[in-house]
C-alpha cells in the first residue's frame, strides 16, 4: 500500500534541505534513578524488586504522546491495551490485575508527579497524564508494590520534568492519517534554584473505525522551588478536557471479521460517547531535617465532571423497572488527599545502614451522581440520583536493613481502611426503589518481606513476599442481582498473596538483563455475575492463581546500535469452579479456565540505529510486538487471536545555533495485519471486539529554542 510513502517523501525531503550534522548520541542507560521500590531515591539496578524505567527519548519516539500504551509496551509484566476508543480508556494491567476493568485503569495504582491519579476505591484514569511534559514513567511489579494500598497489583508512576539547564521553548506538530493532528507548545527551565516546565497539547481526531472521532485537550505545569539547602517545594496543576469522544464499543466476533471498521446500529441510535474534564492542583514539600532524615508532605485537590451516554436504549428491561439506573451518566466528582512521610538512615559500621520509612496517607472523593433514560441520544427521565463518599486512610513503615555489606533485608507492613458511603435521593415510595442509602467498610494490614544480594557489583539477586487486596469500586458496588436495588454490600475485598525471585546482571560492559518469576494466588476475585441492559453485578469467585516469567534485556550492541528485547509469560487461571449469573442464564466457570483479558504471552523487541555521524541526524528504529490470545470472557466461549505487529520509525535533528529542529516519521503495523487490538470482558451483548488500526503513519515536526 502507498499510504505511508507520501509522508515518508516529505521528511526525506525535509532532511535533505538541511546541513549535514551529527547525529544526536542514543546511550543505552542500564541504571536510571528510581524512587518506587523504597520510596528513597536508587539506581534501578540496586532497587530491590522488578522495577522498569522508561526515559525522555522513548516518550519522544513512541508516537503522537496521546496514550501510555506508546511508551509502556516494551515493560516486561504489563499489559497495555490501546481500545482505538477515547470514550474508554486503555486496558492497562500489570501481571494479570486489571485485565478485567471495561473502562478506566483499576487494581493499578497510578501516580503523577506524586499525587495519585486512582481514586480511593481503585478505579483511575491514564488519559489525563500528561505525556508531553513527562521525563520519565516507572513501573513496579510485585510485593512491593502493595505496600502502596488498595488495588495495587503494581504501580505506574509518571514524573514530570526538564533536562534543559536555560530556558527552552519547543513547538511541535504531528499529523496522520484519519484526520489526526496533535500540536504542542513547551517550555522548560531547570536553573539552580527554579525548575519549570509547561506543556500545553491538542490531538484530534475522526478516528479510523466508524463513530470513533475525539478531541482532547491537556495543560500540565510543575514548578519546582528550592527554598534554602535543605528543603524543595514543588507545585504541580493540570487541565484536561475532552469535549467530544465517540464510543464505537465493541463488535461481535462475526461482525468484527466481516467488517473490523463497522459499528453496532444501537450505537449510533443512542449517539453513544462521553465529555469528560478535570483539572487538579497539588503540592510536594521535602525537607532534610538532618544529614539522615527527610520529611516529605502532599496535598491535593481536583474536580472532575462526566457525561456519558451509554448504548443503552430505555426499552432495556434493566431499565423499565423502577430500580433501573439509566444509560445516560452525569457525575460530578470532587476528590482531594494528603500525605506525609519521614525517612530516616541510621548508618552502621563499614558500608552498612539501616533506613526507615514510614508515613500516613488520607484521600477522599465525593461524586455527585445522577442516571438518566437515554432517548436515542437526548437526555430523558431521571433514574438514580446519589451522593457517594470513599476515603481511604493508610499508615505504612518501611525498613531495609544491611545484614552484611552484600546481604540486604527489606521489610514493610501497610494497614488500610476504605470507607464507602451513599445517600440515595432518588427514592419512589410503595415500590421495590426504596431509600437505598448505606455503606460499607473494607480493612486490610498487609506485610512484604524480602531478602537482596549483591552476589558481585554487577549481579544482584533478589526475593519478596508479601499480602495485598482490592476493594470493590463504587461501580462494582452499586447493583445487586435479581434487580434488587441498593449497594452490593455483600461484596468483599479480594485477598491475595504474592512472592517473586529475581535477579539483575549486568553480565558486559552496555548489557543488563532483568529477569522475575512470581507465584500469586488470590480468594475472593471479584467477578461479573450478570450485565444486562446497562447493570453489571459482580460476586466473588473462589480461588484464582497467576505465575509467570519476565524478562529484560537492553543493551548497545555497537556504538551506533542497541537492542531492546522483553519477554513476558502469564498463567492466570480460576482455581475453583464458580456460577456466573442465576436461573436459566447461569454459567457454571470450570476450574482451570483463564482470567479473560490476560495474554499468556506478550513480547517486545526493538532495534535502534543512531550512526554517530550521520547526514541529517538520522536515526532509525524497528520494533515488533507480539501479544497472545485475549479470552474474552470468564467462560472462555472466544478469544481474540494472538497478534504480531511490526513498528517502523525514522528520524532526523538538526542544530543551528541555539534551534534545533527534528522529524519523526512512525510507521505502526506495516504489514497491514488485521488483528483485535483489546477485548471488553464479560460484555452481555457478546460485542466483545476492539478493533486495532492497519497500517497507518505518523509525521511530527519539532523546532526548539533555547535562550541564553
Amino acid at each position: 500500500m502507498n499510504q505511508p510513502l507520501t509522508p515518508s517523501t516529505l521528511a526525506l525531503a525535509l532532511a535533505a534541505a538541511f546541513p549535514t550534522t551529527p547525529a544526536f548520541a542514543q546511550v543505552t542507560e542500564l541504571d536510571p534513578v528510581v524512587v518506587t521500590a523504597e520510596r528513597m531515591r536508587q539506581n534501578s539496578f540496586d532497587a530491590p524488586a522488578a522495577i522498569t524505567a522508561i526515559g525522555r527519548e522513548v516518550i519522544d519516539n513512541g508516537g503522537m504522546q496521546v496514550n501510555l500504551s506508546e511508551a509502556l509496551n516494551r515493560v516486561p509484566g504489563i499489559s497495555v491495551l490501546n481500545r482505538q476508543n477515547y470514550a474508554q480508556d486503555l486496558q492497562l494491567s500489570i501481571r494479570g490485575f486489571g485485565s478485567r476493568s471495561t473502562f478506566g485503569i483499576r487494581g493499578v495504582r497510578l501516580i503523577v508527579d506524586g499525587i495519585p491519579a486512582t481514586m480511593p476505591d481503585g478505579q483511575g484514569q491514564a488519559s489525563t497524564t500528561a505525556l508531553g511534559s513527562a521525563q520519565r514513567i516507572e513501573v513496579l511489579r510485585g510485593p512491593l508494590a502493595q505496600l502502596y494500598g488498595n488495588a495495587a497489583g503494581g504501580v505506574v508512576q509518571v514524573f514530570s520534568g526538564t533536562d534543559a539547564t536555560v530556558p527552552t521553548v519547543s513547538a511541535g506538530i504531528a499529523f496522520g492519517p484519519w484526520e489526526q493532528n496533535r500540536e504542542s507548545l513547551r517550555f522548560g527551565h531547570n536553573g539552580e534554584r527554579d525548575s519549570v516546565v509547561i506543556d500545553a497539547m491538542r490531538y484530534a481526531t475522526n478516528g479510523w473505525r466508524d463513530f470513533s472521532a475525539a478531541q482532547r485537550t491537556q495543560f500540565n505545569a510543575k514548578w519546582e522551588r528550592q527554598i534554602d539547602p535543605a528543603s524543595t517545594i514543588s507545585v504541580v496543576a493540570n487541565s484536561f478536557d475532552q469535549p467530544l469522544s465517540k464510543d464505537p464499543a465493541g463488535l461481535t466476533r462475526a461482525d468484527w471479521e466481516a467488517n473490523p471498521r463497522q459499528v453496532a446500529a444501537i450505537v449510533k441510535a443512542q449517539d453513544a460517547g462521553k465529555v469528560v474534564n478535570q483539572q487538579q492542583i497539588g503540592s510536594v514539600y521535602e525537607r532534610r531535617l538532618s544529614d539522615a532524615t527527610t520529611l516529605n508532605a502532599r496535598v491535593y485537590f481536583g474536580n472532575r465532571n462526566l457525561f456519558n451516554k451509554l448504548s443503552v436504549p430505555p426499552t432495556a428491561p434493566a431499565q423499565t423497572s423502577v430500580t433501573g439506573a439509566g444509560g445516560i451518566v452525569d457525575f460530578a466528582r470532587s476528590y482531594m488527599g494528603l500525605g506525609a512521610q519521614l525517612a530516616h538512615v541510621v548508618k552502621l559500621d563499614g558500608e552498612r545502614a539501616l533506613r526507615l520509612t514510614g508515613g500516613l496517607e488520607h484521600d477522599r472523593s465525593e461524586e455527585d451522581r445522577q442516571g438518566y433514560l437515554n432517548n436515542a441520544g437526548v437526555q430523558g427521565a431521571l433514574k438514580r440520583d446519589e451522593l457517594n463518599t470513599v476515603r481511604s486512610t493508610d499508615v505504612y513503615a518501611q525498613a531495609a536493613y544491611d545484614i552484611l555489606a552484600a546481604l540486604t533485608a527489606t521489610a514493610g507492613v501497610r494497614s488500610s481502611q476504605v470507607k464507602f458511603r451513599s445517600a440515595d435521593r432518588f427514592i419512589v415510595p410503595n415500590t421495590a426503589n426504596g431509600d437505598d442509602s448505606g455503606g460499607v467498610d473494607y480493612s486490610a494490614t498487609n506485610p512484604v518481606i524480602g531478602l537482596t544480594f549483591h552476589a558481585t557489583p554487577d549481579l544482584h539477586l533478589y526475593a519478596n513476599a508479601g499480602r495485598g487486596f482490592e476493594t470493590p469500586t463504587f461501580t462494582e458496588l452499586s447493583y445487586r442481582a435479581g434487580g434488587l436495588s441498593g449497594m452490593n454490600t455483600d461484596l468483599k475485598a479480594s485477598k491475595s498473596r504474592h512472592a517473586e525471585i529475581g535477579a539483575k546482571w549486568k553480565f558486559a560492559a552496555g548489557h543488563r538483563i532483568d529477569a522475575a518469576l512470581f507465584d500469586i494466588s488470590t480468594r475472593d476475585e471479584i467477578v461479573t455475575d450478570t450485565n444486562s441492559g446497562g447493570r453489571t453485578t459482580f460476586k466473588n469467585a473462589g480461588r484464582t492463581s497467576r505465575r509467570g516469567a519476565e524478562f529484560m534485556y537492553t543493551g548497545q550492541l555497537a556504538e551506533s546500535l542497541r537492542a531492546t528485547l522483553s519477554l513476558t509469560s502469564l498463567r492466570a487461571r480460576f482455581d475453583e469452579a464458580f456460577v456466573s449469573g442465576s436461573g436459566a442464564t447461569a454459567v457454571n466457570i470450570p476450574a482451570g479456565n483463564r482470567l479473560p483479558g490476560t495474554p499468556e504471552r506478550s513480547a517486545f523487541a526493538e532495534l535502534a540505529w543512531a550512526p554517530k555521524a550521520a547526514w541529517g541526524g538520522f536515526n532509525a528504529g524497528i520494533e515488533l510486538v507480539h501479544t497472545g490470545k485475549l479470552y474474552v470472557n470468564d467462560a472462555n466461549s472466544d478469544a481474540a487471536p494472538a497478534a504480531t505487529v511490526l513498528n517502523l520509525r525514522t528520524g532526523f535533528a538538526q542544530k543551528f545555533g541555539d534551534w534545533t529542529l527534528s522529524q519523526l516519521l512512525r510507521v505502526d503495523n506495516a504489514t497491514d495485519k488485521t488483528y483485535a487490538g483489546s477485548v471488553i470482558v464479560n460484555d452481555g451483548n457478546g460485542r466483545f471486539f476492539e478493533s486495532a488500526l492497519p497500517r497507518n503513519w505518523m509525521i511530527a515536526f519539532t523546532a526548539k529554542h533555547e535562550f541564553r
